[in-house]
Order: C-alpha cells, then structure tokens, then sequence
C-alpha cells in the first residue's frame, strides 16, 4: 500500500518483483516421476527437452539450474527408479522363507515390474541406460554400478543359504541369476509377457537349485 497526501492508504499498483525459485507446480518426486516415465517409454534419445520440460512443469532454465542439462535428469530419474523400483526386487530376496520362495519373490518382482505398465515395459536400466551408455563414460559408470549392486544382492542372499557344495562359485551363480532377470527384461521390452516370461525365471531358479543340492 502507498499513502496518498491526505494520508489515505492507496493500492500500490507497481509492478512487483516475481518470486525467485522454481514454478508453481514444479515438484520434485513428481516431476521425477513423470521425467523417468517419459525416458523408460521413449528411451534417452527420443525424450525430447521440450516434452520433459512440458510434461515436469520445469521451464527449460529450471530444467538446467536444477540438473544441468537432459543427461542429468535422466542420471536423476535412474537414481529415483532404483529407489522405488529396484528397491523391492532387492527386499524381495529377504531372506523370509526358503532359497527357492525368495528367488522366486524376487523374479515375481522382476516380471511384474516388466509388465505391469503397457507404457513402460521393461526395465529403465537395463534397456533404456544401457542402450544409452554407448561411448557415454558416465552412463556406462552409472550401469556398471546398478548391475554390480543388484549382483551383489543377490550373492549375499545365496551366502545366507547352507550350500553342501562349499566350492559353489556364489559370485557367478549372482551374475547368472542377475543376468537372467535382465533378459526377462529385455524380452519384456519386446513385447513378451507374463506367460512367456516365468518359464525363463523358473529355469534360472531351478538350476541353482541343482547347485545346491
């Protein structure tokens, strides 16, 4: 409010200083929601700035300010996957019940993420992050460390078990056991489903059983 000579307040109708910060709207979990939907459907090179920025609510310069660029969004919206995605795949292998029961939570889990979504088939790391690494060195840092701590998830659950044959390399039996959950991954991108996919996780589950044995 202004006064005017009589002492009278009047409306201040001077342009006022727009507040600084992100835009109305602009919220983080959900704009990393939204920005990893767009790059697991359409994949690094097809997400276009422009939808990112439309779809999120971030005008171009907040897209920038705040992540640096389309490539930091997406190293953004990688680590916001394996939080709330991949995260369940590694508390499904417990242990809570048998090898068996949590081998078989955890390729429950690993089908079910890479079919529950029509939009989003697949896995966002093993298909989108790993078609984008290319000569990219820090995609390929970032893929080698998701696949390398899945790895070792799975290792230390084996280790949790009574294995009668103590020479049992557990480390490649992981690497078998993640590697199988990526081609269900990638099989589902293709267009595999549920029926196709659970005899691929059954055979993987079976033979490290026979290992066991």
């Amino acid at each position: 409010m202004i006064s005017s000579k009589n002492g009278e307040a009047l409306p201040d109708n001077r342009p006022q200083p727009r507040p600084r910060g992100r835009p109305r709207g602009f919220r983080k979990d959900e704009s990393l929601e939204t920005a990893m939907r767009i790059f697991w459907a359409e994949g690094y090179e097809a997400a276009s700035i422009d939808r990112l920025c439309r779809e999120t609510r971030m005008p171009r310069a907040s897209l920038y300010q705040a992540y640096g660029g389309k490539e930091g969004l997406f190293l953004a919206a990688v680590a916001h996957y394996v939080a709330t995605r991949i995260a369940p795949l590694a508390t499904a292998l417990g242990p809570s019940g048998s090898l068996r029961q949590d081998l078989t939570a955890f390729f429950d889990e690993v089908i079910s993420l890479a079919t529950c979504d029509p939009a989003t088939p697949g896995c966002l790391i093993s298909c989108v992050l790993a078609d984008a690494a290319g000569t990219n060195a820090t995609f390929r840092s970032e893929l080698d460390k998701s696949f390398t701590a899945l790895e070792a998830r799975i290792e230390a659950r084996l280790h949790a078990d009574t294995w009668s044959d103590a020479t049992t390399d557990m480390r490649s039996a992981a690497r078998m056991l993640a590697a199988i959950a990526r081609g269900i991954m990638l099989r589902a991108r293709s267009g595999a489903g549920k029926d196709e996919l659970a005899p691929i996780a059954a055979a993987g589950i079976e033979s490290v059983m026979r290992l066991r044995a």
